[in-house]
């Protein structure tokens, strides 16, 4: 029985699954984000959240065990300098998985993992969006007031007042002469 495996072997001995996830987190730490297939990326997450995490806390500790995932000096000096400052204030979720198609060779289905902190377009999108929250009653008097501004639309317009004939004019101003 199978209870409680979860993990995706990619269809690899556990040397090279670990050698290879190794690459890709040294490779996602270096470029901010890499192309891969969607069974790797969701691997690879699971693998560098646990290390991004550990890189929050600056010690001497950490970075030993870190390096031991990693084993790249250059990827862990840039992991605690620059990408720790960035994370350091998120409580967890520091990666992206964009999905992108499929390979055309094989049909694989490709995707973009990258790390959430690094991607300005998105950055731009979340500043410009709102950010106070509304009660739900106030979206309902909204919807309150463009009805009533679609009613007065469609609703016939009065009648602007009769204006008195010329004749009927002079005839009244007769009747006061008298």
């Amino acid at each position: 029985m199978r209870h409680n495996k979860k993990f995706n072997h990619l269809g690899r001995t556990s040397s090279h699954r670990k050698a290879m996830l190794s690459n890709m987190a040294i490779s996602l730490i270096r470029h901010k984000r890499i192309a891969t297939t969607l069974a790797k990326a969701k691997a690879l997450r699971v693998y560098v959240e646990p290390i991004l995490t550990k890189s929050k806390d600056d010690s001497t500790n950490s970075r030993r065990q870190v390096f031991s995932h990693l084993q790249n000096k250059e990827a862990v000096t840039e992991l605690f300098r620059d990408v720790a400052v960035k994370i350091a204030d998120r409580p967890g979720g520091y990666t992206r998985i964009l999905r992108t198609g499929f390979r055309l060779g094989d049909n694989a289905e490709m995707c973009i993992i990258e790390l959430v902190d690094y991607n300005e377009n998105m950055l731009k999108e979340k500043a410009t969006k709102k950010t106070t929250r509304t009660r739900r009653s106030s979206v309902k008097k909204t919807e309150d007031a463009v009805k009533s501004a679609t009613e007065k639309a469609s609703a016939p317009k009065e009648k602007a007042p009769k204006v008195e004939k010329p004749e009927a004019a002079a005839e009244s101003e007769v009747d006061k002469a008298e």
